[in-house]
């Protein structure tokens, strides 16, 4: 029998929220299944990460390097895959994929997406295009799959995962299917400029202890804190529901669960805003698959990227993986015992710049001019960021000045190169710093 697959997504979780205070939930699908550790988004900012994921190749790949860049209609998206194997395919949450920023370009901000634009799922549809333009942390509307405003009254983590609770109730056919479940918690409210955690848990995290990266550099973290900790906090609830209601209609013990997220938070301590470096507590997120052969209560410490997730996702079903996505199934790694020497990682908007993880150690580059909104790439790069991982979990001491670290920064620089140009961009030229960056 051919597993259901839910995939459920929050936004902007770091990889240090999962723990048996915050998550209870999630540590106990974790002890059911597996958790990867050392998982790492490729593209540090919403829309290109989602891209990632509905087309299997990176963001450069598939043209949508930052937000505001629809999907385009030339690469078969994740769903269609389902689709032509039998399975049904249902989206709820924010999609981020359909609007066109550019002059002239498609909007649906804030209205319905039409059917062509949602990436191939066509069972089930409670989603907006932008849901932190369509809602709050409490209140909001959505559209269904006729284009109907839905709108829900309450905290939107739970509303959210109200319609894939109804999805799963009011499914009737005996087909498998594939329920992407696309959280906006814990992201900021984009026009409040604040998280917004339940009311009534907040202050139950008011003295919650900070990650260690968020105590020696300046950023918004003492206040914003506690309301971030309790969304995540509130999206373990709502895993917990979803297993219950699995349970209820008989469905949990043929059901694969994977649960992560886009990239993680650093808290305005690494530039102006949340995300968009290279830095671990924006690009290191929780990965937990429960299900199928993912079984055992086991901790992998293999690098993982989200590219990763859609060749998996299609080997859980059985359907043939296409040669043109980039990531390797994890089902096939374990299997061949091959693991990832690095992550790599592309970075627009706060700059063009590009980035490799190794179990030691974090290099990154970026071009020199501001061009991150406007450019996907350039030929030339300056060394900005080296940290020894090992020494250094926290990222305080950039070492890409440090003389003694010159063999280093060379291996480093030809591995960066190796997956830049198999992901389809030139060979660049990267040059050493020009300045010295502390943070």
């Amino acid at each position: 029998m051919r597993p259901n697959i839910i995939f459920y997504f929050s936004d902007q979780q770091r990889f240090d929220t999962v723990n048996d205070t915050v998550t209870p939930n999630l540590i106990k699908l974790a002890d059911e299944g597996v958790s990867f550790d050392n998982c790492y988004t490729c593209q540090p900012v919403c829309g290109p990460a989602r891209a990632c994921l509905q087309t299997g190749v990176y963001a450069t790949q598939n043209k949508c390097f930052r937000n505001g860049i629809a999907l385009p209609r030339d690469i078969k998206p994740l769903a269609e895959y389902f689709n032509e194997a039998g399975y049904e395919t249902a989206y709820v949450g924010k999609w981020h994929l359909a609007s066109d920023s550019a002059p002239g370009g498609f909007h649906c901000e804030k209205t319905a997406v039409p059917g062509q634009r949602r990436g191939g799922y066509k069972d089930y549809w409670r989603a907006a295009d932008v849901l932190e333009f369509t809602s709050h942390g409490y209140d909001g509307y959505v559209f269904d799959d006729d284009g109907n405003r839905v709108d829900f009254k309450g905290y939107r983590a739970d509303c959210i995962n109200d319609f894939a609770l109804e999805y799963i109730d009011k499914k009737t056919s005996d087909k498998p299917f594939f329920l992407f479940v696309s959280q906006l918690e814990p992201h900021h409210q984009n026009d409040r400029h604040r998280y917004e955690g339940p009311r009534e848990t907040v202050e139950k995290f008011k003295n919650y202890p900070l990650p260690e990266d968020l105590t020696f550099l300046k950023g918004d973290y003492r206040q914003m804190y506690p309301d971030y900790i309790a969304a995540v906090n509130s999206l373990d609830k709502n895993v917990g529901r979803l297993v219950e209601k699995l349970k209820e209609k008989g469905l949990y013990e043929n059901t694969v669960i994977i649960y992560t997220s886009d990239h993680g938070s650093h808290f305005k301590t690494r530039n102006a805003e949340y995300k968009r470096t290279c830095h671990d507590s924006a690009v290191h997120v929780p990965l937990i698959i429960s299900g199928a052969r993912f079984r055992g209560g086991k901790k992998d410490l293999r690098l993982v990227s989200l590219i990763d997730l859609p060749p998996t996702v299609l080997d859980i079903a059985g359907i043939e993986i296409p040669e043109s996505f980039m990531g390797k199934s994890l089902l096939k790694q374990m299997d061949s015992g091959e693991k990832r020497d690095c992550v790599f990682i592309q970075i627009s908007e706060s700059q063009c710049g590009r980035a490799v993880r190794t179990e030691k150690y974090k290099y990154s580059v970026r071009a020199s001019t501001a061009l991150g909104f406007v450019t996907a790439g350039s030929p030339v790069y300056f060394e900005d960021y080296l940290y020894d991982l090992e020494k250094d979990p926290a990222e305080k001491y950039n070492l890409i000045k440090d003389k003694a670290c010159a063999d280093i920064r060379r291996e480093l620089r030809k591995l960066l190169i190796r997956e830049m140009t198999n992901a389809g961009e030139k060979k660049p030229v990267i040059l050493p710093a020009v300045i010295s960056r502390k943070k």
